[in-house]
């Protein structure tokens, strides 16, 4: 087996405004460093890899939502919070983020459940949020592109990634983007978020080795100078713009 495993959750289903990137980044800057890479695709009826260090969840349609949600039921979701709690990493992102929670209500529709990983509940609104996004967090600054209608409020059991500086974030009221729950996240970052971060990159492929290791990882660095440049750039590009 590969030394790092990224299982992509319903990559068919599940993958709007760039989230492809996400899987892409962390990927490559994997194997830059000459660790052995695996992405294994699951959907709807498919098994997961028999290690995962990283699980990627993008987002999708409200539609996509309702068959994704019925299938990550039951032995898919047992298996991901025992990931999570055993270290595995996680990134999600929108559609993804709003079904690692407990529920996302929709509208004219019944809830939606999520698989409780995130101590999160999303509602859909009215109103929808699109543009650049810039928070501050532990990797520095974050930059991405929201583009959602669904309202997340954070539970005592989740911690935000970031406070907005530019954009709306969870629910445009309390200052916050993003929930954590050790090594899991989940945000409404789309761009993809990944290429543009690459600490956030980072983070979670070390986290991922950790978890496949059982050791401490200490990534080598490499050459990020068209990284730091792309960062810079949207991040200037999102300060202009809001």
């Amino acid at each position: 087996m590969a030394q790092l495993v990224i299982a992509w959750l319903y990559n068919d289903r599940m993958s709007i405004y760039g989230d492809r990137g996400n899987v892409i980044a962390m990927q490559r800057r994997a194997e830059w460093r000459g660790i052995d890479v695996e992405v294994a695709n699951v959907s709807v009826g498919e098994s997961l890899p028999e290690r995962v260090d990283v699980y990627f969840f993008g987002g999708g349609q409200d539609e996509e939502q309702i068959a994704v949600a019925r299938d990550l039921q039951g032995e898919k979701a047992a298996r991901i919070r025992a990931d999570i709690e055993a270290g595995a990493a996680a990134l999600t992102v929108c559609g993804g983020y709003q079904l690692f929670g407990h529920e996302y209500r929709p509208f004219d529709a019944a809830p939606l459940p999520g698989i409780s990983v995130l101590d999160v509940v999303s509602v859909a609104s009215k109103q929808r949020f699109i543009g650049n996004v810039v928070i501050d967090s532990e990797w520095g600054e974050l930059v991405g592109f929201e583009n959602h209608s669904g309202l997340t409020s954070l539970g005592p059991g989740a911690e935000p990634i970031g406070r907005v500086r530019v954009g709306r974030g969870n629910n445009g009221r309390d200052g916050f983007e993003g929930a954590r729950y050790k090594n899991a996240i989940g945000c409404y970052l789309h761009g993809s978020l990944l290429p543009k971060n690459p600490r956030l990159t980072d983070w979670l492929i070390a986290a991922g080795l950790e978890h496949a290791t059982g050791e401490p990882a200490v990534l080598a660095p490499l050459h990020d100078e068209i990284e730091a440049a792309a960062h810079a750039t949207a991040v200037q590009r999102a300060i202009k713009t809001r």
